[in-house]
């Protein structure tokens, strides 16, 4: 090993200039790398250990040290991403070390975040907000119902084209990510809302356009409603709404899949409607039934 990079802080310095010089990292990443080795440095440097020491058991039990200061898995997750980049560094640039031991170590999986559920009560609260005695208010209402009712993402609704609205079999055809096709159906709140705003609001927003457009939902002068302006609306319907927060059209999509579980709908019939191509997307709403799980645990084991 090179003397001059056999002190800890040495080797740091030298890695934080290449990852500036070559990597062009921002000042908070630095600062971040800088925090996560020197942690490290610090922890060897108290066993008395070299970095010619030091293999995957050690930064196992330095990962085990970690842990004992409750800290979040993405953080975890972030110090050993420090650590995996500083050994390469060591071992591919500087020759100080025949390998990298942290390649030998597993990658710390962050917590995916659960998504926001809306209850079937105050879903039902929060459908009835807009003022369906006005075209804004008209068009509005049908837009919750079909977000709900359906479960699509907000580009697949304002993409929706009258054509694509087959009241013959209550359903709807949306055109999902990679282009690809698929039939929903909608229940009968959601058609009926839709069927008013089309033969009263739409006629009303379609005067205002100054060329004909085959959209379902029309902004305030004609023409197709933009992604932004759904994200606005519900955002404004949330603020007029105590019992729920932070909802954008994305929750409702959330929701639409967990009633349906919870329901007793399959995981697979769930991903075809939710349009997903991968189950495991649609596996992380199978969680938020637990307490369902639970209740029927108790009401059916003996020794519950």
């Amino acid at each position: 090993m090179d003397a001059g990079l056999r002190s800890g802080s040495q080797a740091k310095e030298s890695f934080l200039l290449y990852l500036k010089a070559e990597r062009n990292l921002s000042v908070n990443t630095l600062r971040a790398y800088r925090t996560d080795i020197t942690s490290f440095i610090e922890y060897i440097d108290k066993l008395e250990l070299d970095f010619i020491d030091i293999d995957h058991k050690v930064i196992r039990r330095y990962l085990a040290f970690l842990y004992n200061f409750s800290l979040s898995k993405t953080t975890l997750a972030r110090k050993m991403a420090a650590l995996r980049s500083f050994f390469k560094y060591l071992h591919k640039h500087l020759g100080v070390i025949d390998s990298n031991p942290a390649t030998l170590i597993s990658s710390v999986k962050n917590e995916r975040p659960l998504p926001k559920i809306i209850g079937t009560l105050e879903m039902d609260e929060f459908l009835r907000l807009p003022d369906t005695g006005e075209t804004k208010g008209e068009r509005d209402r049908a837009i919750l119902e079909v977000l709900y009712g359906a479960g699509i993402r907000v580009q697949e609704l304002v993409g929706l084209d009258l054509d694509d609205l087959n009241w013959h079999e209550n359903e709807i055809k949306v055109l999902g990510k990679g282009s690809k096709e698929r039939i929903i159906p909608l229940n009968d709140q959601a058609i009926s809302r839709v069927n008013t705003y089309i033969s009263n609001g739409r006629v009303q927003l379609s005067k205002k356009a100054e060329s004909k457009t085959p959209a379902v939902f029309l902004n305030r002068s004609g023409g197709r409603l933009s992604t932004g302006s759904v994200r606005r609306l519900v955002k404004a319907y949330t603020g007029k709404y105590a019992k729920v927060k932070g909802v954008t059209p994305h929750t409702l999509r959330h929701t639409f899949a967990t009633h349906l579980l919870e329901r007793g709908a399959g995981l697979r019939a769930v991903q075809e409607l939710l349009g997903h191509v991968d189950l495991s997307s649609t596996q992380i709403y199978t969680h938020l039934g637990k307490n369902k799980l639970r209740r029927i645990y108790k009401q059916a084991h003996p020794r519950a």
